[in-house]
């Protein structure tokens, strides 16, 4: 028997299939993005869940505080005063020790200290201004720090310490302080010929006599400290001198000047401005008043210091410290002088006068009839240390 033939199937529209193809893929892409979305919700939901866990409440955050601006460090009087200048070779000095309250001053680096205080204290003698606290205390001649010595500053800073004495601790020392002068000077071992020749100092002597003083510990005092000694306010020790020229003549500068140099020696040239109004020839020489046009005789044939009026004498006297620039000390010329040579003196504002008169400087000394020691020519280093120690 023979099989029926199988009926075909009726086959669908094209158009039929094609929109059910369609609606699936709509359908599964509704799907695709519907769970994107719940799968980024979650996400954002697990984010939000931890920082919201990580951030503290509101109630534990802690309060910000503003750092504050640092106040700056105050400068030192010191610093305040290295403030006021551009000059790099300032350098700014302090004082200590016990009862010192001076205030710090300004010096110049290479340059002989000037105008340091010298302190006064009730019952007590100052002893002058030292390097360290320490030689302070033993009063090292040495480290002792005054006006014949040149500044030298660390970062433009510099501090000397004070020291002091008793009345009776100074009245013990019994200091005899020689003021040595010298006139002219004389390359010629054998002197100069003429009625000045005793004036001419031989200079390998006047070398000896300087490296002697260098060397031997002596101490140097400044003018204004040997008015504060005369007074008993400033305690010197008996190993001082003072060195001193008159005249300023050529020699002095050729020949005394340079040795003075070389041995650092703190020295006064009493100079006579009418004839020459030279600078100093280095920072150890001192230029001091030997009148300005007063180095002459007068009508009784002495100098004209004991032949003018106070007043005269009080006009030249200016004129010299206009062009030395200080008063301070001066010299009689030919060392003649009188009471109204004095009055003449301290008219015209200077504080010392230096005689020709043989004899040591000591407490109570007249300031204005300071005694020396000459040197003549002949004297060697045993005539100095015969002199001075």
């Amino acid at each position: 028997m023979t099989s029926p033939t199988p009926r075909p199937r009726p086959r669908r529209p094209a158009s039929a299939r094609v929109r059910r193809r369609r609606t699936l893929a709509a359908v599964i892409a509704v799907l695709v993005i519907l769970a994107g979305t719940a799968a980024a919700g979650i996400a954002i939901a697990l984010s939000r869940t931890g920082d919201a866990a990580a951030a503290p409440s509101p109630s534990a955050t802690p309060t910000s505080t503003p750092t504050p601006t640092p106040t700056p460090t105050p400068l030192t009087p010191s610093q305040q005063l290295l403030a006021t200048t551009a000059d790099p070779e300032a350098c700014a000095v302090s004082f200590a020790g016990d009862g010192i309250a001076d205030a710090p001053m300004l010096q110049t680096q290479g340059v002989l200290y000037t105008g340091l205080p010298i302190p006064a204290r009730a019952g007590l003698v100052f002893a002058g201004w030292y390097a360290t606290p320490a030689d302070a205390a033993s009063f090292s001649i040495p480290a002792r720090v005054n006006g014949s010595k040149l500044v030298a500053c660390t970062d433009r800073e510099k501090t000397l310490y004070g020291a002091w004495k008793t009345p009776e601790e100074n009245a013990a020392e019994k200091a005899r302080i020689p003021i040595l002068m010298y006139h002219q000077f004389t390359a010629n071992p054998g002197g100069e010929s003429g009625w000045l020749r005793a004036n001419y100092a031989y200079i390998g002597d006047f070398d000896a006599h300087m490296d002697h003083i260098a060397t031997g510990g002596f101490y140097l005092p400044t003018w204004d400290e040997l008015s504060a000694f005369i007074d008993a306010r400033l305690w010197l020790p008996n190993h001082s001198v003072l060195v001193t020229d008159d005249d300023a003549d050529q020699s002095w500068f050729d020949l005394a000047a340079p040795i003075v140099a070389k041995h650092q020696v703190l020295t006064t040239s009493f100079m006579i401005t009418a004839y020459r109004q030279d600078p100093p020839p280095n920072p150890f020489v001192l230029r001091r008043s030997h009148t300005h046009d007063m180095h002459k005789a007068g009508a009784n044939g002495k100098g004209l210091m004991v032949n003018l009026s106070a007043a005269e004498i009080a006009a030249d006297l200016e004129t010299s410290a206009q062009v030395l620039g200080v008063k301070e000390v001066m010299a009689y010329p030919f060392g003649h002088y009188n009471d109204t040579a004095k009055e003449g003196v301290r008219m015209a504002g200077f504080e010392m006068a230096r005689t020709i008169e043989p004899g040591y400087v000591t407490t109570g000394t007249d300031k204005l009839a300071l005694p020396v020691q000459r040197i003549n020519y002949g004297m060697g280093l045993d005539a100095l240390v015969q002199l001075i120690g």
